[in-house]
């Protein structure tokens, strides 16, 4: 069951089967979950709320400050520079096995400038905010009020209350010929149809919404979730029952920043306009990857969560 109030609609919780078997291994296995009431976000922050935040408070994003050469010893001056990540569309096919054929780490690149260097908002109000890493959905979060999703009541939250189905709407991509979310339709990363209309992001809302009157739970952009990210296999098993409102992953750890691999990494959700059927095929709820903490990007957004 679900209520709206205000831009926010409330759930009762409950107990789900989250996870799948039928896809990416990080998703397995099928583990049951029982997450408490809570109130999530209608739709994604937009740049409008984020630019409020911002016109508030002064904060400045990650993607708008230099990193400090302390924390990257050895690190190249030039990626020390205020960036982010951008995808950048190939002209032909290129080496599906190199992600560095299409996505590129611009300095300049930010909120306020989504596609890089020289570009701007205009018309872009009511598209979810980009290019903001963990700490910054974490302030917008806090200012506001309330706080980030664990990747179960993010979860509990896109399967719209659905039991079965691949997807958040049912088995099939398309429904009648019509697409249910912002994703990419083609040959990724060169080729893209737009049969949805959309190349970036698209408006919030631009697509019907889900079980819970949810939008853009799937597609558009990636969430940030408040969880460590690890493999679902290494919860606590309970064959009894469900799992309580579980907080996945160790916690922060100390690591070698030269050592990327070893960059903390939360859980992020939903897939995005870039996720397509050759590859990453992460437009369902069970889906999820591992987003280092201090990496912003052109397709990662949020929405927040209120408890009690």
């Amino acid at each position: 069951m679900s209520a709206v109030l205000d831009d926010m609609v409330a759930l009762d919780g409950g107990v789900f089967s989250m996870g799948s078997n039928d896809h990416y291994p990080e998703e397995r296995p099928v583990h049951k979950v029982r997450v408490d009431p809570f109130r999530i976000d209608r739709y994604p922050v937009t740049n409008r709320e984020f630019s409020r935040f911002v016109s508030a408070t002064g904060y400045v994003t990650a993607a708008e400050r230099p990193a400090d050469p302390r924390d990257y010893p050895g690190a190249d001056p030039a990626l020390l520079l205020p960036s982010s990540v951008v995808f950048v569309q190939p002209a032909h096919p290129v080496d599906m096995s190199n992600p560095h054929n299409w996505w590129h780490y611009l300095a300049g690149a930010d909120w306020r400038h989504p596609r890089g260097p020289g570009t701007r908002l205009d018309g872009l109000d009511d598209h979810p905010v980009v290019h903001v890493g963990f700490a910054d959905a974490l302030a917008y979060a806090s200012w506001i009020g309330k706080a980030l999703p664990t990747e179960a009541e993010w979860e509990f939250a896109a399967r719209g209350g659905r039991t079965e189905g691949e997807f958040a709407w049912g088995d099939s991509l398309t429904v009648r010929g019509r697409h249910q979310a912002n994703t990419w339709q083609g040959e990724f990363p060169w080729l893209n149809l737009d049969e949805d209309g959309h190349r970036w992001t698209s408006p919030v809302g631009s697509y019907a919404p889900n079980g819970y009157g949810l939008y853009d739970m799937i597609g558009n952009v990636w969430e940030w979730t408040t969880d460590w990210y690890q493999q679902h296999d290494q919860l606590q098993s309970k064959p009894c029952c469900a799992i309580e409102n579980p907080r996945g992953g160790e916690r922060e750890r100390s690591h070698d920043p030269r050592d990327r691999s070893a960059i903390p990494r939360r859980v992020m959700k939903g897939g995005s306009h870039l996720c397509a059927p050759n590859y990453c095929r992460r437009y369902r709820p069970a889906a999820r990857m591992a987003q280092p903490v201090d990496t912003s990007t052109c397709h990662l957004g949020f929405r927040c969560v209120e408890r009690g």
